[in-house]
């Protein structure tokens, strides 16, 4: 994913039960509202729990399998696991192949993974990340050629999503829900136009279901690092504002405003975009923002820092115990 250019940003600053800041785009006006602090009850959570180790262990296995590049023994490897287990969870799997071209002309055998949970139900729910990892280092300052592990950036959401199915199968919910991993969304580079995200341009393109409709999308992507935050991205706010405040508003009331946090941020080209212009489905993209560096992504981004080391239990709960409570209190 790379950030898009654009042309304006505010922020959102909450003080719960204290006020009210905002800021206004051109960032020159700031009004301060204050709010009168309301007894309210303490929120009882509806969601069953998220065993944050066993989200671990489905990063962990997919880290072993090595760099999952497109194209490569690894991604095979990978990619059949993840349909194996998958099958365990999911009331239908669907594997997605096509050939697809990469900004330098080689020919890509693409593979996306969908998990179909709840097949008869109308209401649907998307769910999505990307599991193939970057073929080169390119922010780090050694073997900048070689692949990376993908443990944050590729595998962490698929964690997640694998542990959220794994809940689903013992406690069904009423809604569809389908599971969709993206394949080849990582290989681009930035000087060439949407050379990134090439799984999710084919699915959204040619949706695995003729005229697939889904209510709402939500898009992981790095969420399971130590420490990390999540802001409203750009393109999320424009195309899915709603979507952002169901899952945020649910973050906060199980006590994870820490991890989510109220502040936009630019616009990110990622698999979420194509979904909502192609597939025309709201989709929002749950990734880790960081203020302190300059890409706006953490320190391991990119890098081979990005291995299992990187990965902490406690923020796949936060994430993974979110989008739990959105589904069961939809």
């Amino acid at each position: 994913m790379l950030f898009a250019n654009t042309t304006h940003a505010f922020r959102i600053a909450l003080f719960i039960t204290i006020g009210v800041v905002f800021v206004s785009c051109g960032g020159s006006e700031q009004k301060t509202a204050e709010v009168k602090a309301e007894k309210t009850k303490p929120y009882v959570r509806v969601s069953p729990d998220f065993n944050a180790d066993s989200a671990f262990y489905f990063v962990d296995k997919q880290v072993a399998f090595g760099p999952r590049v497109t194209n490569t023994e690894a991604h095979k490897k990978c990619g059949d696991w993840m349909v194996s287990e998958l099958k365990k969870y999911t009331d239908q799997v669907v594997e997605q192949k096509a050939r697809v071209k990469k900004f330098d002309g080689q020919q890509l055998d693409i593979r996306n993974i969908i998990g179909v949970i709840n097949p008869k139900a109308t209401r649907r729910i998307l769910l999505c990340a990307h599991w193939d990892s970057r073929p080169y280092a390119d922010e780090d300052q050694i073997d900048r050629d070689r692949p990376i592990l993908g443990a944050n950036d590729g595998a962490s959401g698929v964690g997640v999503l694998m542990q959220v199915a794994a809940v689903l199968k013992s406690k069904p919910v009423d809604v569809g829900v389908d599971i969709v991993f993206f394949d080849a969304e990582d290989l681009g580079k930035s000087q060439f136009e949407d050379s990134y995200c090439l799984g999710s341009q084919y699915w959204s393109k040619n949706l695995h279901v003729p005229g697939y409709k889904a209510e709402f999308g939500i898009l992981l992507d790095m969420v399971g690092a130590s420490g990390a935050t999540f802001a409203w991205e750009e393109q999320s706010v424009m195309y899915a504002q709603d979507v952002l405040r169901l899952v945020w508003d649910k973050a906060h009331k199980l006590g994870y405003g820490n991890y989510f946090i109220y502040l936009q941020k630019g616009g990110i080209t990622d698999d979420h975009v194509y979904v909502n212009e192609h597939a025309k489905i709201p989709t929002i993209d749950i990734i880790h923002y960081d203020q302190r560096t300059r890409s706006g992504f953490p320190e391991h981004w990119h890098t081979h820092r990005d291995n299992i080391n990187a990965i902490d239990r406690q923020t796949l709960k936060a994430v993974g115990q979110t989008l739990l409570e959105v589904l069961y209190t939809l």
